[in-house]
Formats: C-alpha cells, sequence, structure tokens
C-alpha cells in the first residue's frame, strides 16, 4: 500500500520547500503544478543532538533542537509512562508562539492556502509482521447536508516558509472543562512539519467553515460568511515527542503517532467558549476496540473532483490495519477517495452509550486516493489530551 497523502504543505516542508500546487480556495483556483523532492537523508544522534548513537531504543536524527531532546525517555516505550510533570517539563523546553494578529487572515488569503503534492514513501509497511491487512475497497465521498453549524468540523489555516496551508480539524470536549472546551484536535503534521522543524505560525481554527456555501463553484465571499462562528486563534499546542522527532513528508512509522490538540481563543473575544459558540464537542474514544468500530471519515478534501469549500464524509465501516513499526499501535485504515486538504480531519465511531466520539483523524493515504489511514488514539494520545486540558 503506497501511502503518501499530505494535506497543507506538509511534504513539501519536510523537503525545505512550499510548492504552488493547483488549488481551489474561496477565490478558485490558484498556482501551478510541482513534485516535492523526498525528504533529505537523516542520521542519528546523541542527545545533544551531535555525533552518533541513540537514546536506548530512540534513534535520533541530527540537527534536532536541544529543547526537543531534554527530558525525553530512553525508549519510546517509557513515554507511556510520563506523568503530567514529565510533559510539563517537556513542552516547556518546546514553546508554541502563535499571537493574535487581528484580522490578518481574510478571504484571500484562505483561498491562496495550498496543499503539497506528495513526496515518495520512506517505508514499506511491515506486512510480514502480520499487522497490516489488504487495503480495503474503496469508498466514495459524499457531501456533509448543509448547514455546517452545530456540528463539530471546520479547517484550520497557517503560514510557513512564506506559504500559506490548510487542514480540517475537529472541535473535541475538554476533561477539565466540560461544556466550555477550547480544543480542536487535528493532524501533527497540519500543526508542525516534524524533525528539524518549527511550529507553524498563524494557527487559526474555522468552526463550520463555508456554511452557507457562499465561496462555493469558485464564487468569492466575505470573512463573514466563510467564518460564520469566527477565527479562533491557536494559544497551545501539543503534538507527540514522535511527530516531532522523527515526522516528516511522507508515510512511515512516525505517521502511526500522528496527531496534535490545539487550545484555542476567539480573537473577537465574546466571552463564549469554541464549544458553546459551535454548539458541540465530540469526546475522544482512546483505545478504541478496532475491530467493533465502524469509522466514519470528515474533512474538507481540496484536489479535484473536489474545491475545498465543502465538507465531505466517508462512510468507511470497519477499519483495517496498516503498520509501519509492529512496536507501534497499528494504524486504522478505510475506504475513501478524499484527497488533500482532509488531513487532520476527525474520524467518528459511536459509543456503547450511544454518544459519537472522535476515534482517530486523518493522516495519509493512497497516491491513487483509494483510502485512508489515521494514527490509532492510545495512552501517547490520552496523556496529550490530559497535559493541554489541565495547562493553564
Amino acid at each position: 500500500m503506497p501511502v503518501i497523502h499530505r494535506s497543507a504543505v506538509a511534504a513539501a516542508l519536510a523537503a525545505g520547500t512550499l510548492l504552488a500546487v493547483t488549488a481551489c480556495g474561496p477565490d478558485g483556483p490558484s498556482g501551478g503544478g510541482g513534485t516535492a523532492a523526498p525528504p533529505p537523508a537523516t542520521g542519528s544522534a546523541t542527545a545533544t543532538g551531535g555525533g552518533s548513537g541513540a537514546i536506548g531504543g530512540i534513534t535520533l536524527p541530527t540537527g534536532l533542537p536541544t529543547g526537543l531532546l531534554e527530558g525525553l525517555p530512553k525508549s519510546w516505550d517509557d513515554l507511556t509512562k510520563w506523568t503530567f510533570d514529565d510533559w510539563d517539563k517537556w513542552a516547556s523546553k518546546n514553546v508554541f508562539n502563535n499571537p493574535i494578529v487581528k484580522d490578518f487572515w481574510n478571504p484571500d488569503k484562505m483561498g491562496d492556502s495550498k496543499p503539497a503534492d506528495p513526496a515518495p514513501p520512506t517505508a514499506k509497511p511491515a506486512g510480514d509482521a502480520g499487522v497490516t491487512d489488504p487495503e480495503p475497497p474503496v469508498v466514495k465521498a459524499v457531501p456533509v447536508p448543509r448547514p455546517y453549524t452545530k456540528q463539530p468540523s471546520g479547517k484550520i489555516f497557517f503560514s510557513a516558509d512564506g506559504g500559506r496551508g490548510n487542514c480540517s480539524a475537529t472541535v473535541i470536549a475538554d476533561p477539565a472543562h466540560p461544556g466550555k472546551s477550547n480544543l480542536v484536535w487535528t493532524a501533527g503534521h497540519c500543526v508542525h512539519p516534524g524533525k528539524g522543524g518549527n511550529y507553524f505560525k498563524d494557527l487559526v481554527f474555522v468552526p463550520a467553515y463555508n456554511n452557507s456555501g457562499a465561496s462555493s463553484g469558485g464564487k468569492k465571499a466575505p470573512l463573514a460568511e466563510l467564518a460564520p462562528l469566527g477565527t479562533w486563534w491557536a494559544k497551545d499546542v501539543v503534538t507527540s515527542p514522535q511527530w516531532l522527532v522523527e515526522g516528516g513528508g511522507t508515510g512511515d512509522a512516525a505517521s502511526q503517532y500522528d496527531f496534535a490538540i490545539m487550545r484555542v481563543s476567539n480573537q473577537n473575544d465574546t466571552g463564549k467558549s469554541l464549544e458553546e459558540t459551535v454548539g458541540s464537542a465530540v469526546p475522544v474514544w482512546f483505545d478504541a476496540p478496532r475491530d467493533k468500530v465502524a469509522v466514519s471519515a470528515v474533512g474538507y478534501p481540496l484536489f479535484k473532483p473536489f474545491d475545498g469549500q465543502e465538507l465531505y464524509k466517508c462512510e468507511g465501516g470497519k477499519p483495517t490495519r496498516l503498520s509501519f513499526d509492529p512496536k507501534r499501535p497499528s494504524m486504522l485504515t478505510i475506504g475513501c477517495n478524499m484527497t488533500q486538504g482532509s488531513s487532520g480531519g476527525g474520524w467518528f465511531a459511536p459509543m456503547p452509550d450511544g454518544r459519537t466520539a472522535l476515534v482517530s483523524n486523518t493522516s495519509i493515504g493512497t497516491q491513487d486516493h483509494t483510502s485512508l489511514s489515521g494514527p490509532y488514539l492510545e495512552t501517547v494520545a490520552k496523556q496529550a489530551l490530559d497535559w493541554i486540558s489541565r495547562k493553564k
């Protein structure tokens, strides 16, 4: 299964470049074709970022920021034993600085945000380990009925290396602030390019993007129509240590931890939380029994036959497994023809109590757009949510 799907410029950023590719935004098609070069080869490093070797079971690429390495466990297995204080000490060395720039995002900038052409995969699925299943049948995405308000999906926009990108995302419940969540779930590559990079800038979440359909069909629309519930700037962001250390522009073992959580605030403070404004937020179901759930994936796909202005859904059914490293939880895979732009979008399943919960997010997919894969959310993801939920 050639796994290569990257939205929102992450593939090109891994190669140190931002490509202008065919993308349909509020102003219609923009940019031209391009192909991302493969990520540069990396070696291993010590905890100080130089020399060669590894920390326990963790092989470190060269050139990583010192703060990223301080506090890492000796092996990724030990990461599951981290306490809140461990997370806090590590995260404090990797500060996310995203000051609100009022009125920065407008329809032209949103329309100019582009995904990147996929780069070749760097690893083959670990099928011989018995943790990768045959690819499921393709499922055709269908439009989500409007209005998009009162449901938790939206788009993320960000700046990086002189360009702008976009992804899909979901409003999730905040365990520490029930009924008043300001948390958004997306993919790790939608907030950070991975090894050797820095957090993207100007990260903003737009719930119910293009709710009225005002920018559909290549039409221009004012910001009030594109962002009917406001623009919500990221204040705190957390992704997995695995993604920060290993992540890149192609499908590999880092994709098995390709998730992120943002705490956001309205640039025009209304006194209401994101959840109160949207009217909904979904709980995250960790360790969901993959053999018993029926999954649907939601997102704003951008490449043809889509245009990034409509919210789509794939009813993927029971997910299959995909793994690049059998020591890590196998990814969930569903048949789906959604394209770039759907990255970060939520994967949902009904819980035993009847509530709908988030069980994954779109991370990667096949080059011919026949299936999508997302990380299996277990201990590390649960710890990350706990940290940002309790973070003041």
